[in-house]
């Protein structure tokens, strides 16, 4: 949950008003205005502080975006207070990422699509490089940041975007199966009963499916091969009525419609 905050205090940022001849003042209203939407999706209002605490800390100068050190800075009256607040929003509060991400892309959206009539669906996965264990999903799983396999925690998402943005529209931490399997781990970690494991190619889908049921204009889907390479995740995107383009290795053949086999081709099919 705190990842999508981070992401959406981002897309926050990148269509706000730019130039000098916008006074500050049009800036702050607009970000009280925004900060009202994230605080409203929390559901409870006693967040509504925290959440502004926050997105204000992720906007500030400052090189470390952690809990405490944001505090100082956006509350240095009352640093500890804020810190507590702030974190128990970020670790503790049980609030609903498909309830804020619909918010804001009910706010973001619309002016995606009038710079660009054209919008792509991004499926990818990100990975957070981790030292330690305790984080939820954490394990040696390989890490597109680091190019390697490597001790992180990986995330699915799906993105809207054109060439003037993107946004996520769907976002979620993948289990790793050992994970799901582990009661006394899961527990610890506070991992919700009704996570179970899924391959990152289901938890796209799934995603898919509600932006679909939301009525998000359908665009084309682009993945690369970690998803492409699956026959079956294709065959569910042309049942949907999707187009997609995907990367699939270079070993595998595909054939054109309509257009015949090569006589080498056909010589080599069982």
């Amino acid at each position: 949950m705190l990842q999508i905050i981070v992401s959406l205090c981002h897309y926050w940022k990148t269509f706000r008003p730019r130039g000098r001849a916008v006074l500050n003042r049009t800036l702050e209203v607009r970000f009280e205005q925004y900060g009202e939407v994230v605080a409203a999706a929390l559901s409870h209002a006693d967040r509504k502080q925290p959440a502004h605490w926050y997105l204000k800390g992720l906007l500030l100068p400052g090189g470390r975006k952690s809990v405490e050190p944001m505090a100082a800075r956006v509350h240095p009256q009352n640093v500890r207070s804020a810190h507590q607040s702030m974190h128990h929003l970020v670790a503790d509060a049980d609030w609903s990422d498909q309830a804020l991400l619909a918010a804001v892309a009910a706010q973001v959206l619309p002016t995606l699509s009038r710079k660009s009539a054209a919008c792509h669906w991004i499926v990818d996965d990100t990975g957070f490089s981790k030292k330690g264990v305790h984080s939820v999903g954490v394990a040696r799983q390989y890490c597109g940041r680091l190019g390697k396999t490597d001790n992180c925690q990986v995330a699915v998402s799906l993105s809207i975007a054109n060439e003037h943005g993107s946004l996520p529209v769907g976002y979620r931490l993948y289990l790793p199966e050992q994970w799901a399997q582990d009661t006394v781990r899961r527990k610890k970690a506070g991992v919700p009963d009704q996570v179970v494991f899924q391959t990152k190619t289901a938890l796209a889908m799934d995603q898919i499916d509600s932006a679909l049921a939301t009525g998000i204009a359908a665009g084309v889907v682009l993945a690369d091969a970690a998803y492409g390479t699956e026959t079956h995740w294709r065959d569910q995107l042309s049942e949907r009525g999707l187009l997609y383009m995907v990367r699939r290795p270079q070993q595998h053949e595909g054939l054109v419609v309509g257009i015949a086999p090569t006589c080498a081709h056909a010589a080599s099919q069982p």
